[in-house]
């Protein structure tokens, strides 16, 4: 690890908790994934941890299917809107980074760009976009189709919608408009770019009616699991959360996807790996552990076989929890989450485990099996053993139970970061940019003024 050099950290809010038994915990808010006073709580809680940015997840449809497991789980049932929230959430903080989630499968990157420039606005400059290809088969009957796109259909889609955002957000040079009031001039035409792209998904004109964001573009946010996914990430991302089991997959994933960079023309330091890590905290271990041990026990049966049937593209209604999955019903493949689905059945290959075993671990940790389970010590060991071997630019901290998991993070693990000087004492810059160390991009030439579109 370089000298001085720092992690950086996230967090992921999941309704009231991304465990399952979540909701069930005497001290989480009822109704809180519905709340805007609780995501401002959330957010100016993780500002005041100087953590690098608040990060929404979201879905496009609410959990169907087993019925008897989805009614007692809160999420991805109903919650709020990201774009939306985030906007009212950048007029109540003023340093953390926002970022919020917006599919490439059921969006126009038209809007998608004008959206985000917007924010990117409103916010001073410290908003990130994280890409996704939906893989929720329910999804796809919300936006009138039929079933839901092959996976590689999707990526080929994403890599294309990507393109076209990136263009419209280099529509303007950051001194496009003048403004002269004395010339009557407000904008320089020689300073516009009109994209005009034609590809095998898009027909997208522009240019972008949103002035050049402060950042120059929105900072550029995808999970990079499946081999399309670690290329879209190579190619566009310039931060990728991973879900990696353990400490020599960890280094292997770095390794390969900063290798892949130079074939598209950037450089390693050009993107941020962030590995995903399941806090659970505790003033002691074995207070952890018992915190640990609590939620576990809350998971139903019926709720942990409706994890795994999401997560393995398979029905294991009725299936018995202290067995194992039977040889043979797992599908080979699956056009779902594939990141989930193969660190899970990975884990099934290196040890047997029960149903019941299977979805405790998932239920922990969701598909990376990274749960860290301890003080803050404990926890700050393994984040600072993954730092300093080079395996993770730093963390996408995916709390538990809120709002208490991320208090217990903020106020016991980020002191113990920064005593360790692994984390910032307090904000240097003003973007997320700035917090992360990534370049501003320059505004690239996408038409010569002879060759540009005229105007109607």
């Amino acid at each position: 690890m370089d000298k001085g050099r720092e992690m950086k950290i996230g967090v992921l809010i999941s309704d009231v908790g991304v465990h399952p038994a979540a909701w069930l915990d005497p001290d989480a808010p009822l109704g809180g994934e519905a709340s805007f006073p609780f995501y401002l709580r959330l957010a100016r809680l993780a500002e005041a941890g100087k953590l690098d940015f608040f990060f929404m997840a979201d879905s496009l449809a609410s959990r169907t299917g087993d019925m008897a497991g989805v009614m007692r789980q809160c999420t991805y049932t109903a919650h709020l809107e990201p774009i939306t929230t985030m906007a009212a959430l950048a007029a109540g903080t003023d340093r953390i980074g926002l970022a919020a989630t917006i599919s490439s499968t059921y969006s126009e990157p038209y809007n998608v760009a004008r959206q985000f420039a917007s924010l990117d606005h409103i916010s001073n400059g410290r908003v990130a976009w994280n890409i996704v290809t939906t893989a929720y088969p329910a999804a796809a009957a919300n936006f009138g189709r039929d079933m839901q796109e092959d996976h590689a259909r999707r990526y080929r889609r994403a890599n294309e919608f990507a393109d076209v955002v990136n263009g419209l957000w280099d529509s303007w040079d950051d001194d496009a408009f003048v403004r002269d009031r004395a010339s009557g001039i407000h904008f320089d035409p020689e300073r516009m770019h009109v994209l005009d792209h034609k590809g095998d998904f898009f027909a997208v004109r522009g240019p972008l009616n949103v002035p050049r964001s402060p950042q120059g573009r929105p900072v550029a946010i995808s999970a990079g699991g499946s081999e399309p996914g670690k290329e879209l990430a190579a190619r566009t991302s310039e931060v990728v959360f991973s879900v990696d089991r353990d400490l020599a997959s960890a280094l292997a994933y770095y390794k390969d996807l900063k290798g892949r960079m130079t074939k598209f023309g950037r450089r390693p330091d050009d993107l941020l790996v962030m590995t995903a890590l399941n806090p659970f905290v505790g003033e002691t271990d074995e207070a952890a552990q018992d915190a640990f041990a609590s939620l576990q026990a809350r998971i139903h049966p019926d709720v942990g076989r409706a994890i795994l049937s999401v997560d393995l593209d398979v029905d294991l209604r009725g299936l018995p929890i202290d067995e194992p999955i039977p040889d043979g019903m797992l599908p080979a493949s699956t056009n779902t989450t594939k990141s989930y689905f193969d660190k899970m059945t990975q884990a099934m290959r290196d040890r047997p485990m029960t149903v019941r075993e299977l979805y405790e671990a998932a239920a922990a940790s969701r598909g990376g099996m990274n749960a860290v389970v301890g003080s803050p010590q404990t926890i700050a060991d393994r984040m600072e053993e993954w730092f300093r071997a080079g395996a993770t630019d730093g963390f996408m901290v995916r709390i538990p139970q809120l709002p208490d998991g991320l208090a217990r993070f903020v106020d016991l693990v980020v002191p113990e970061l920064q005593r360790r000087g692994l984390f910032r004492e307090d904000y240097t810059g003003l973007t997320l940019r700035d917090h992360l160390g990534l370049r501003r991009p320059d505004t690239p030439r996408l038409c010569e003024p002879s060759h540009r579109p005229a105007i109607d």
